[in-house]
């Protein structure tokens, strides 16, 4: 039982400010029973690391980043412990090359700093140090510490630590808002979110420091929530996106008491900041991964949550050609991610949008709109109504909108303008849509050969192919009657 109570249950209620002059009693005991244990371990049994030495591991220098290794020396070099940290250690362990390498040190934001002239201190949530190479950024973090909480009377909706210098705050929904509380190592590893990404690299002497069973689980590819997940998820939801994100990219499996209450708690994401989800919505589906991120969304609730137009019409046909479209996008994306080709955020949002817009569309033409406007208000309405929930910035839906208007005009192959289209700025990307459309069958497969067939046509190739009147509603070889043109009176001569 979490939320509003009747009254005291146990020591893990407390009373917060509810708004003016009222109160109410929330219940905590997950939260502080997760604390109490994290302290009592560190004090029973000093959190005591299993260490893997460097014969008991594959890691090699060689294959850390250079200037990530110039971060590590010179804080060793300083006094400060220094190791590197989760998803680069972890992917190491499995022999893939880390995306990027992050650290973490036992130095302050503000000593790190004056450690690298080129390193800029980043966060309000979490406090961070940027030490910058470049195009290159290594991204270091002061150990976190556990600590016990208590509400105070400054903001109904958020308790604060004990210590107001402390400056960790979460919300009445026991979601983490700012947390800069310093501490030791020791008291890191349970801050952190998967056992797979709690493992620690030491420079000093090149081992691995294991304090939750990390190395198994990597062995085991098997992926672990640290502590209680009930209480986790509610500290931060994005962790449930974390989890699909982790099971989908590296084909870990999802530990049963880990996965249990992800169907139950999705709602939570309604309470994430909408920026938010939207770094992580491109994290899920621009990286390679988005087929199956797309399968482990729908099997545990959460893509309602995130796109709930989307996630309703997958819901309602999920063997229809939207549906189709939409993994057949994905399917392209991962394709060119595979082959080291560029992706575009308004692609992805294009096919994840295209079944709603098309709905809708349908229902505008129905009361009298044309094609071209209907989709127009169409994407608007979609676009609007989503923000709330991913909030998608202008530099991508504006190109998207034309994406979709463009669609009619591909049915016109006639003409000079049939022609000027192959010139339009957002030409390449409505054609890409155009042939996801003709291959789930939503637009005729001819229409699509022969744009694809005038792109790479000589000049005269091409005239002739726009004189032929092969468009919709005209048979090729026939020719369009030649309008006369009308002759203008002469002007009256002035007197």
């Amino acid at each position: 039982m979490r939320g509003l109570c009747p009254g005291p249950l146990d020591d893990g209620s407390v009373l917060v400010r509810a708004g003016a002059g009222e109160w109410a009693r929330y219940y905590t005991a997950r939260l502080s029973a997760l604390k109490r244990k994290t302290n009592l371990n560190l004090a029973s049994s000093g959190a005591q690391p299993t260490v893997v030495p460097r014969s008991g591991h594959p890691i090699s220098r060689s294959a850390i980043s250079a200037n990530a290794l110039r971060v590590l020396y010179r804080l060793k070099e300083g006094g400060y412990q220094a190791f590197l940290v989760g998803g680069s250690v972890r992917d190491l362990l499995l022999g893939l090359q880390p995306k990027d390498f992050d650290i973490a040190t036992n130095a302050s934001p503000d000593e790190v700093r004056a450690l690298f002239r080129n390193c800029r201190l980043i966060g309000r949530r979490f406090r961070l140090a940027h030490v910058y190479f470049g195009n290159e950024i290594v991204e270091v973090a002061t150990f976190r510490a556990a600590h016990q909480w208590q509400p105070e009377e400054r903001d109904e909706d958020e308790w604060h630590a004990a210590d107001p210098a402390a400056q960790r705050v979460l919300d009445a929904r026991g979601r983490i808002l700012r947390d800069n509380v310093y501490g030791t190592i020791e008291e890191d590893v349970w801050r952190r979110d998967f056992t797979a990404n709690a493992l620690y690299y030491n420079i000093e002497d090149f081992s691995v420091w294991d304090f939750v069973g990390g190395v198994e689980d990597v062995a085991a590819r098997r992926l672990r929530l640290i502590g209680d997940p009930v209480t986790r998820y509610h500290e931060d939801p994005v962790r449930m996106l974390r989890a699909i994100r982790f099971a989908a990219k590296l084909g870990f499996s999802i530990e049963t008491h880990t996965e249990e209450p992800i169907r139950e708690l999705a709602y939570l994401l309604t309470h994430v900041p909408a920026a938010r989800l939207f770094d992580e919505t491109l994290k899920l589906f621009l990286s390679g991964f988005g087929c199956e991120a797309l399968r482990l969304l729908q099997h545990y609730g959460l893509l309602e949550h995130l796109f709930p137009q989307a996630g309703a019409l997958l819901k309602r046909a999920p063997h229809g050609a939207e549906a189709q479209l939409l993994q057949a996008g994905l399917a392209n994306t991962d394709a060119r991610v595979a082959a080291d080709k560029p992706v575009t955020p308004t692609f992805l949002f294009a096919v994840l949008f295209y079944g709603p817009v098309a709905e809708r569309a349908r229902q505008l033409q129905e009361n009298g709109q044309p094609e071209s406007l209907a989709l127009f208000n169409a994407c608007e309405e979609i676009v609007r109504t989503q923000q709330s929930r991913v909030s998608i910035p202008r530099r991508f839906t504006l190109p998207m909108r034309e994406m979709f208007t463009l669609q009619p005009r591909f049915r016109r192959r006639e003409g000079k303008k049939a022609l000027s289209l192959l010139s339009h700025p957002r030409f390449r990307a409505a054609y890409d849509l155009l042939l996801l459309r003709a291959q789930v069958g939503a637009e005729e497969a001819e229409i699509a050969k022969w744009w694809t067939e005038v792109q790479t046509a000589s000049a005269a190739e091409r005239e002739t192919m726009v004189k032929s009147g092969n468009g919709p509603g005209h048979s090729p070889g026939t020719r369009r009657p030649r309008r006369r043109r009308r002759r203008r009176r002469p002007s009256s001569a002035s007197p």
